[in-house]
């Protein structure tokens, strides 16, 4: 077991999402930085779903019950193992009463802790995601015990990897939506030629930009949307829609996020300045 001492500001379990359920609305959800699930599990051999932490912000302070091996990626949250610093993207070796700590956030927003053979908590519709009211809870609170596979060597091919952060940059690449065609060309120069801030709405629903462009007066049927498409409000706002978001809506989808745009947004904060390149 992981016992969590401390669960920091935000911290949910995810995998890479909960599929073939959007008909009755029920959310993808999954962690919101896919890539940097994915290299963290490679490292330790794992299954590309294997379950996460997902740490936002601000890291916990957890014990480790039994040995295993563990991996960090995505947001650089200082950490330490027993007291001694560790880094992203290598593999450590745990023992029984091990102690993760995290300190000061560096960069990114959210961080991942990954384990061998991943956290083996309850599926549910096919995932271990945590989303209510899909699952019984929101979040991992503290002095939850989280159950992981007792290991007791692990000697991985490859135990470290230097990899250049994929979400320093500003620029993210969107395809056309399906109302692309009722922007103006105000309104398409707006989108393009400015950058745009993070508003304090922003969670794993969605991320609402604080700059408006001129608005529109368009209505529509509520449609089917995405992660990581964005919608286009009447007063001018921009809602771009995320893991956690739901599965229609009624503002035109003006734009679609690429994967790998989501993945950069997911490590965007309040105040980050971010900007569009059409594809």
């Amino acid at each position: 077991m992981l016992k969590v001492l401390k669960s920091g500001f935000f911290m949910t379990i995810q995998d890479l999402g909960r599929f073939g359920h959007r008909d009755i609305g029920v959310p993808i959800s999954g962690a919101m930085d896919v890539d940097s699930v994915k290299k963290a599990n490679l490292l330790l051999e794992n299954d590309p779903n294997a379950a996460v932490l997902e740490i936002t912000m601000q890291g916990p302070t957890l014990q480790f019950e039994e040995p295993t091996a563990i991996c960090l990626s995505g947001a650089h949250i200082s950490a330490t193992l027993n007291n001694v610093p560790i880094e992203n993207y290598q593999v450590v070796q745990i023992s029984k009463g091990d102690i993760l700590s995290y300190g000061r956030l560096e960069n990114g927003f959210r961080g991942y802790l990954a384990i061998k053979d991943g956290f083996q908590t309850p599926k549910v519709l096919d995932s271990r995601s945590q989303f209510i009211p899909v699952t019984k809870k929101k979040h991992v609170k503290d002095g939850e015990e989280i159950p992981y596979t007792k290991t007791d060597s692990y000697a991985p091919i490859i135990s470290e990897v230097k990899i250049e952060d994929h979400f320093l940059g500003e620029e993210l690449e969107v395809f056309k939506g399906p109302e692309f065609s009722l922007l103006s060309d105000q309104q398409l120069a707006a989108i393009f030629s400015k950058p745009f801030t993070v508003s304090k709405e922003n969670n794993r629903m969605a991320y609402q930009l604080k700059e408006l462009i001129p608005g529109h007066g368009h209505s529509m049927l509520t449609s089917g949307t995405l992660p990581g498409t964005i919608q286009f409000t009447p007063a001018g706002r921009l809602i771009i829609l995320m893991k956690d978001g739901q599965t229609t809506g009624g503002y035109p989808r003006i734009l679609q996020l690429s994967e790998a745009a989501i993945n950069t947004l997911a490590q965007k904060k309040l105040g980050d300045t971010l900007s569009f390149k059409l594809l």
